[in-house]
C-alpha cells in the first residue's frame, strides 16, 4: 500500500474506533509517564522502560486487528497484551539497546571522528524507519521466529526504501504537530494513528495469520 493510501486508511480507522484507540493510547501514556516520573527520582528505573514494550505491542495488535478485519473490541487490548507481552519486551529491548549504542557512539565520536558520528546517526535513522515494518510484522506473525521477522522486515525496507522513509517523515510530522497540540505526544492520538498507518503500509490486506 502506498504512503498516501496507508495514511488515509489509518485516519478512517482512527475515526471509526476513536474512543477505543483513545483509551489504548491513554494506557500507553500512563505507563510511560509513571516510569519517567519514577526515573526522575531513581535513574536506574530507566531500564524498566522496556516494560512499555508489551503495552505498545497490545496497541499494535489492535491496529493490526483493524487493518485485517475492520473490527475492534476494547477487550482486544487485553488479548494483545496476553498474546504479545514477550515479543513486546523483545521489541522494546531491541529499541533500547540500539538507542544506547547510538548515544554512546555519537557522544564518543562527535569530537574525535565526526564522519563516524554522522554514520551512526544515519544508521539510527534507518533503524527507526525499519521499525515501521518490524512492529506490524512481529505482531501479525507472532508464531514465527523473531529472527525471521526481523529479516523479513529488513527485506521489506530494502524493497521500499523511499516510501518507508517518506512514511517515517510524515508520521514524525504528525507526532510533532500532536506534541504542539497536546501536553505530550503520548497524550494525543498520534501514536495510535502511527500504529495504524504502519500496519496498513507494512501488511497486505489480509495476512495468513490474523491476530486473534
Amino acid at each position: 500500500m502506498s504512503v498516501r493510501t496507508a495514511m488515509r486508511a489509518a485516519l478512517r480507522d482512527l475515526y471509526e474506533h476513536s474512543w477505543r484507540f483513545g483509551l489504548l493510547n491513554a494506557a500507553l501514556s500512563v505507563v510511560v509517564l509513571l516510569l519517567l516520573l519514577a526515573a526522575s527520582f531513581a535513574h536506574p528505573v530507566l531500564y524498566l522502560l522496556v516494560a512499555v514494550g508489551p503495552v505498545a505491542a497490545a496497541l499494535m495488535h489492535c491496529a493490526v486487528r483493524v487493518q485485517q478485519t475492520d473490527d475492534l473490541r476494547l477487550r482486544e487490548g487485553l488479548t494483545g497484551l496476553r498474546l504479545h507481552w514477550r515479543r513486546g519486551l523483545a521489541l522494546a529491548a531491541l529499541v533500547g539497546v540500539a538507542a544506547v549504542l547510538v548515544v554512546m557512539s555519537v557522544a564518543f565520536y562527535a569530537y574525535r571522528a565526526w564522519p563516524v558520528a554522522a554514520v551512526a546517526v544515519a544508521v539510527a535513522v534507518l533503524f527507526a524507519v525499519w521499525q515501521l515494518h518490524v512492529w506490524p510484522l512481529a505482531i501479525a506473525r507472532r508464531r514465527e521466529r523473531f529472527g525471521d521477522v526481523l529479516r523479513d522486515a529488513g527485506r521489506a525496507l530494502a524493497e521500499r526504501p523511499v516510501a518507508s522513509i517518506g512514511l517515517a517523515l510524515a508520521l514524525t510530522l504528525v507526532n510533532v504537530v500532536g506534541a504542539g497540540l497536546g501536553i505530550l505526544p503520548l497524550l494525543t492520538l498520534t501514536i495510535a494513528y502511527s500504529a495504524l498507518a504502519a500496519a496498513h503500509f507494512a501488511l497486505p490486506a489480509h495476512t495468513e495469520e490474523a491476530p486473534v
